[in-house]
């Protein structure tokens, strides 16, 4: 069987561990003895047992002696270089070995400076030293762009940033009174619910709780909710406990600009026991502002950010080129004629598709 298939199964598996792994990444795992697959697993969820030690156990030969056989036969195929330290689990570089498994590939390597030493990380050291065959970089671009978000957390110490946004036939994401619903159709918003429960954080800014009074939770789907991310800027005080983000329903997050009523502001927040306030300079430039805001959110382990809007927002990031992904929807039977118009991009789409009459522009503005 060629290899690549085993290892595009582990990525595979990997895929199902979206959602509830981070800010840990996502790692599947297969392994290959006699020509057949005997043992798989991916991380399925943060703080449980890593994807190596999940297809360990998976094994299904009862006969204790001959799973020992079969894994010093064993081909490791795995999607992530295997953690060397200890963190919520024990290192599964030390399960492998233990194992006495004959062969480890892996995909990419892992960035994480617990684990990173030079070209090769201490895992992979570690194998080599307890005489295992390492090979590196199969499917590796695969691998990368599936932890995406992983990889920019520690490479670019920020979030992953996603762009999302639903537009007009003619081109506006909203009236000019600021309401844009419905634009897209009831299956794309559903889709939209499938994404928010992938990420770790939803922004959106403080005109858009004005407009539409949001939940920004995953009701439609099944899956966790995203943290909230508010931008309130000098407007804090427009908001008040009526709005749905106040539900504390989700961990959520306001940053507004300090003025002389951090004590009103911090008074009212404390009242809720998901809401954290965070205040920042007025001063700053856009870029520096959003520079400031995606270090904190890294700071505090949001690995990915969806951002829904509104208009000012959309642009800004653009403009300033903070943004990895755009997906985009078009609805081809809406047309408003005037309003707010959506950003324009010159980078063509990677995908298109259609859900009934919406079309859909994925756009990758992510280099692994």
């Amino acid at each position: 069987m060629n290899e690549q298939l085993y290892m595009q199964r582990a990525l595979q598996l990997a895929e199902k561990g979206k959602g509830s792994v981070s800010p840990n990444p996502l790692v599947g795992c297969v392994i290959v003895a006699e020509n057949r697959i005997i043992g798989e697993g991916y991380h399925k969820k943060y703080g449980e047992a890593h994807a190596e030690v999940n297809a360990l156990n998976s094994i299904s030969e009862s006969d204790e002696g001959l799973k020992n056989n079969l894994l010093s036969k064993a081909t490791i195929y795995v999607t992530l270089e295997p953690c060397s330290h200890f963190g919520k689990t024990p290192p599964c570089a030390d399960a492998l070995i233990k194992a006495n498994v004959k062969k480890v590939v892996i995909a990419t390597l892992d960035p994480n400076p617990l684990v990173a030493q030079n070209d090769a990380g201490r895992g992979i050291q570690k194998l080599k030293d307890a005489g295992i065959e390492v090979v590196i970089g199969m499917c590796e671009q695969e691998a990368k762009h599936q932890n995406r978000r992983f990889l920019t957390a520690f490479i670019k110490k920020r979030p992953y940033i996603i762009l999302k946004w639903a537009q007009t036939a003619d081109g506006f994401i909203a009236r000019k009174d600021g309401t844009s619903k419905w634009i897209s159709n009831a299956v794309s918003r559903k889709l939209v619910h499938k994404w928010r429960s992938e990420e770790d954080g939803i922004l959106v800014g403080k005109n858009t709780i004005l407009q539409d009074n949001p939940k920004l939770n995953v009701r439609e789907w099944i899956g966790k909710n995203p943290t909230r991310i508010i931008l309130a800027g000098n407007g804090f005080d427009e908001l008040n406990s009526s709005f749905s983000v106040f539900d504390d329903s989700q961990p959520t997050i306001f940053y507004s600009y300090s003025d002389n009523d951090n004590l009103k502001k911090t008074t009212f927040v404390d009242k809720f026991l998901q809401t954290e306030l965070i205040e920042l300079n007025q001063e700053l430039d856009q870029a520096n502002f959003w520079q400031t805001l995606f270090e904190d959110l890294h700071r505090k382990n949001i690995h990915s950010v969806f951002i829904e809007g509104g208009s000012k927002i959309l642009h800004s990031l653009i403009e300033n080129g903070f943004y990895d992904e755009i997906r985009r929807f078009t609805a081809t039977d809406v047309f408003f004629n005037e309003g707010f118009e959506a950003p324009k991009i010159s980078i063509s789409p990677i995908k298109t598709e259609f859900i009934e009459e919406n079309k859909l522009d994925t756009i990758m503005n992510y280099e692994c």
